[in-house]
């Protein structure tokens, strides 16, 4: 009868005292405005969505890369948004318009209806993409020519939205460039618009 030798059975090894970090998200060290357009704290505007904060700059794994990201937080709604900063200008993302910038907003605000487009669906689709620009200038002619088209003719339903949101985008850029508050912000533009 063949001997068989006993296999020894190897003690466990400990177990680590530490769970690595994952991989998926990982704090940088803060990035500097050069490398990154943005630092954390800045205001931005994202289009659709209006002004946010960069609530930090962090390296994600995307697609099995990992990739330097903004953390966003929407303004309006608290919504949380990453973008992969090499993207950023590719979204649409800008910073906040200058104090001195205010004044060419309100000067365009007062001026005449410019959209003589009479066919809603086509005229809600122009206004669309202008507030889909996110240029401040591209959405207050937007706000203009729907309040001064709402003087004289009912909108529909869709275009009312769209002047809401092109009223709250201006507002709540204004009332950070301004340092007011976005009532403040909302009194002026209603002033102007009136």
């Amino acid at each position: 009868m063949p001997q068989t030798k006993a296999k020894k059975k190897s003690a466990p090894k400990s177990a680590p005292k530490t769970a690595p970090k994952p991989a998926a998200v990982q704090k940088v060290k803060k990035e500097s405005v050069e490398e990154t357009g943005f630092a954390e704290g800045d205001y931005i505007v994202y289009p659709m969505h209006g002004v946010g904060r960069v609530t930090g700059i962090q390296k994600q794994t995307i697609l099995g890369n990992k990739t330097l990201c903004y953390i966003l937080e929407i303004q309006s709604n608290k919504m949380k948004v990453v973008i992969p900063v090499n993207k950023a200008k590719e979204t649409g993302i800008r910073a906040i318009i200058k104090k001195t910038d205010v004044k060419k907003v309100t000067n365009l605000l007062q001026k005449d209806e410019v959209d003589t487009e009479e066919d809603w669906k086509i005229r809600y689709q122009n206004n669309l993409n202008k507030i889909k620009s996110g240029s401040i200038y591209s959405v207050a002619e937007v706000c203009r020519n729907l309040y001064k088209r709402a003087r004289d003719k009912e909108l529909s339903l869709m275009e009312k939205r769209l002047y809401e949101s092109a009223y709250n985008l201006i507002t709540s850029e204004i009332a950070i460039a301004k340092g007011i508050t976005q009532e403040e912000a909302g009194n002026l533009i209603s002033d102007i618009l009136s």
